[in-house]
């Protein structure tokens, strides 16, 4: 933009200059006699905004490179979702199993924390089970003896209630019996008390060990999806803290582009949209992707402007996403940070030219 504009401002001088040696010097005329200085000037000026519309042509051309009218290509930067694999309990971590550089599967062991204060918590946890469930059994004890207390005082009550009647046994002896009962009848719902507080202790007895497990299950650390190995933090040895990142995983299953394009482009596109990559050390490729994101926001405007000036100024961060196919065929060969192309269609109703047909190259 600036060398058109700098070359626009050599060609208006440059054509104030022309004109003005035109008025100071004849013109000579195909019948001898000279063209009059107004003839001349106009003839000068149109000559001039010929050329210049010519030049502002062939840069606007320049700047859309080879691709036809409603496709645009700019610069981008090949990009993965990165992933920070971390720990979620401090301890010393007792080995870390992979290398900045290596590929890993979901679910594969990154790291061990090693915490032997876990698993002394783990022991104590488990002993108490040990005793809620003795504490259980000594009350389904007392709840069967009291219930052989309960079944010998109802028979002796209905005995004694006989003799009453016959006046075989007294009336003092017999409330004793039934004062009896009733005491019995206490004791069996104290032990069946005694007893749900049993099984109670040892379902909290239980969920502590479940949950010191898990504290020790969590501490063999995971990779949550297949990826690549970006940077290796820790060693092993080393204290960590809760949340502490100990390697970051690049998702190769979700590699993109990045790109900037100004607002008039910008939003003509739609989420899906077709869109083609070309990267610097695959020339001869093109990669298919499409359009996954567009930005709502300008990238580099501090605040939102009303002028048709400034906002052919605004520029909005696009996503090229790169087909999950491609990258499914060449994983080995996905790569972060390399540089290339990104081309959308701002029409959609434009073919794609023949050198932006899909072409995946073994070559390379």
């Amino acid at each position: 933009m600036l060398k058109s504009a700098r070359n626009r401002r050599f060609l208006n001088v440059s054509a104030a200059a022309l004109m003005a040696v035109a008025i100071v010097f004849p013109i000579a005329g195909g019948s001898g006699h000279f063209v009059s200085a107004a003839r001349a000037e106009s003839k000068v000026e149109d000559t001039i905004r010929k050329f210049n519309k010519g030049v502002e042509s062939l840069i606007e051309r320049w700047r859309r490179g080879d691709v036809p009218e409603g496709i645009a290509k700019t610069n981008g930067r090949i990009e993965a979702t990165e992933i920070d694999v971390s720990s979620k309990y401090a301890g010393r971590l007792e080995s870390v199993m992979v290398n900045e550089g290596d590929d890993v599967k979901a679910g594969q062991v990154i790291a061990r924390i090693s915490a032997p204060e876990y698993e002394a918590q783990l022991r104590t946890a488990q002993a108490n089970v040990l005793v809620a469930n003795n504490a259980l059994a000594a009350a389904e004890a007392k709840i069967a003896q009291a219930q052989a207390d309960l079944i010998y005082a109802k028979g002796d009550l209905e005995r004694g209630k006989a003799l009453v009647d016959k006046g075989w046994l007294t009336r003092q002896a017999y409330d004793q019996r039934v004062d009896r009962l009733d005491t019995d009848k206490a004791g069996v719902d104290a032990a069946e008390k005694q007893r749900d507080a049993a099984k109670s202790v040892i379902a909290a007895a239980q969920a502590e060990v479940e949950r010191i497990n898990s504290i020790i299950t969590d501490l063999t650390i995971l990779s949550p999806r297949d990826g690549r190995v970006q940077y290796r933090i820790h060693r092993s040895g080393e204290v960590v803290n809760a949340g502490t990142r100990i390697v970051q995983i690049l998702d190769l299953n979700d590699v993109y582009m990045t790109i900037y394009l100004p607002a008039a482009q910008a939003g003509q596109l739609t989420l899906g949209d077709e869109a083609r990559l070309i990267l610097d050390p695959y020339p001869n490729s093109v990669i298919p992707a499409y359009v996954s994101f567009v930005a709502t926001e300008a990238q580099f405007t501090p605040k939102t402007v009303e002028t048709s000036a400034e906002r052919e100024k605004l520029i909005f961060r696009v996503k090229l996403q790169v087909d999950p196919k491609v990258l499914v065929k060449y994983y080995t060969r996905v790569k972060t940070g390399i540089r290339g192309i990104g081309v959308v269609r701002t029409d959609p109703t434009v073919s794609w030219p023949e050198n932006l047909a899909v072409k995946l190259s073994h070559g390379e």
